[in-house]
């Protein structure tokens, strides 16, 4: 798989727009056109899911219905329609002696992904890779299998149809764990790997991976209430933050308060969240607010619940919310809610996030919302790329530097 993906890598990197753009929207087409087939196979994906015990959250984030696939196909043709990185010009200068430079983006080369739960990784990953020119290698989690194959398949037709090899990408075919650790491995096949799932799986990746290793670690996001917060603002983001969808990255996990915030917005915030069928782990000044309410634990401070539970503590203010996050957080998504500007420009500046949010919810962390069309993934590391990885994460670039005649003094 890894040769075949090299030999289609070499073909991308020199595939035009217009003709990687087709293929997309042909894969998208292919995707509606096999609608019926992808839901079966989800559907018996889900059934054995169910019987083996995943939790609420994980199951959400393998179930497809017809909207979820709707949502597929169109982020292939958001992706097609994207600026293609790949040649963009990010530098250009002349030195004194005549040479000129040139940075152009490239590809990668060959990607490969590991993930879990996500089958709508299977089209947005083939999307991302293929506009930006790299081949890539999925490797799908086992409760996924039925769902990524049939995905796969009509995503490779949509390739074929317009004369792009299905060798640019592949699925491994099957559920060894002995696949993950191949991949790996494969130095001089893959030049990056991409895990995207839980603790344990990155854990994994970068404990074994002989290539470079593009990191999503947990996403422990915390929304901070300033003493300025307008109390509607509050309210709303702090419910979306949490509860539009609990099992995603960019829900939040902890709720911080400034200690001087009026206690009428707090309860009514708590109120909220509660009502909405969410625990709240609270800290013990905070318990005599509602009844409902039920003391936290030190390990819920840096945990990613990915549930309908949420930490909740008071704050002596922007720098208290600052030192808390930078001691139990993981660099992912922040948001502050704030009416002082001065506030919330240091929660900008010194929260070392991929993602800071000024009054918006910590759910906008998603590629399609920053306008890449989809995302491979977020990374919380400092190389490379950070935050939502589009397609300009998924290049690097090459100087070209051109003269004439010149050469290098003893």
């Amino acid at each position: 798989m890894g040769r075949a993906a090299r030999e289609a890598a070499a073909m991308l990197a020199q595939t035009d727009t217009a003709a990687k753009a087709a293929a997309l929207r042909g894969a998208a087409g292919r995707v509606r056109e096999r609608a019926g087939a992808i839901l079966a196979a989800n559907e018996a994906d889900m059934a054995r899911a169910a019987a083996a015990g995943l939790t609420g959250a994980m199951l959400d984030r393998l179930r497809l219905d017809n909207a979820r696939l709707a949502g597929i196909a169109a982020g292939l043709e958001a992706v097609a329609a994207l600026p293609d990185p790949v040649g963009q010009v990010i530098g250009e200068w002349t030195r004194p002696n005549g040479l000129r430079f040139t940075q152009v983006r490239v590809p990668l080369g060959v990607v490969g992904i590991i993930y879990e739960s996500r089958p709508n990784v299977t089209a947005d990953a083939a999307a991302l890779c293929l506009m930006s020119g790299n081949a890539c290698i999925l490797r799908g989690g086992a409760e996924a299998i039925e769902t990524n194959r049939a995905l796969h398949a009509a995503v490779v037709e949509g390739l074929a149809d317009a004369g792009i090899t299905p060798d640019a990408v592949q699925l491994v075919p099957t559920t060894d764990r002995a696949a993950v650790g191949a991949i790996l491995r494969a130095r001089g096949l893959i030049d990056v790997v991409i895990p995207r799932g839980g603790k344990s799986l990155v854990a994994r990746v970068e404990e074994e991976a002989r290539v470079p290793v593009l990191a999503h670690l947990d996403g422990v996001c915390h929304v901070y209430f300033d003493r300025s917060a307008d109390p509607a603002k509050a309210r709303a983001v702090a419910l979306n933050s949490k509860m539009r969808r609990t099992g995603v990255c960019g829900a939040a996990e902890t709720l911080l308060i400034d200690e001087v915030l009026p206690v009428e917005t707090t309860r009514a915030v708590l109120g909220d969240l509660l009502d909405a069928g969410c625990e709240l782990r609270v800290a013990p000044d905070l318990l005599a607010l509602d009844p409902r309410l039920v003391p936290a634990s030190p390990e819920d401070w840096g945990t990613e619940y990915l549930d309908a539970i949420m930490a909740v503590a008071t704050v002596p203010g922007v720098a208290g919310a600052i030192e808390h996050i930078a001691r139990y957080g993981s660099h992912h998504t922040d948001a502050i809610v704030a009416e002082d500007d001065r506030a919330a420009e240091r929660f900008l500046t010194e929260v070392d996030s991929a993602i800071v949010l000024h009054n918006a919810s910590t759910q906008f962390a998603d590629g399609g919302e920053f306008g890449f069309g989809a995302e491979i993934g977020i990374a919380t590391g400092r190389l490379h790329a950070r935050g939502p990885v589009g397609l300009a994460g998924l290049t690097t670039y090459k100087t070209v530097v051109r003269g004439d005649g010149q050469v290098r003094a003893p």
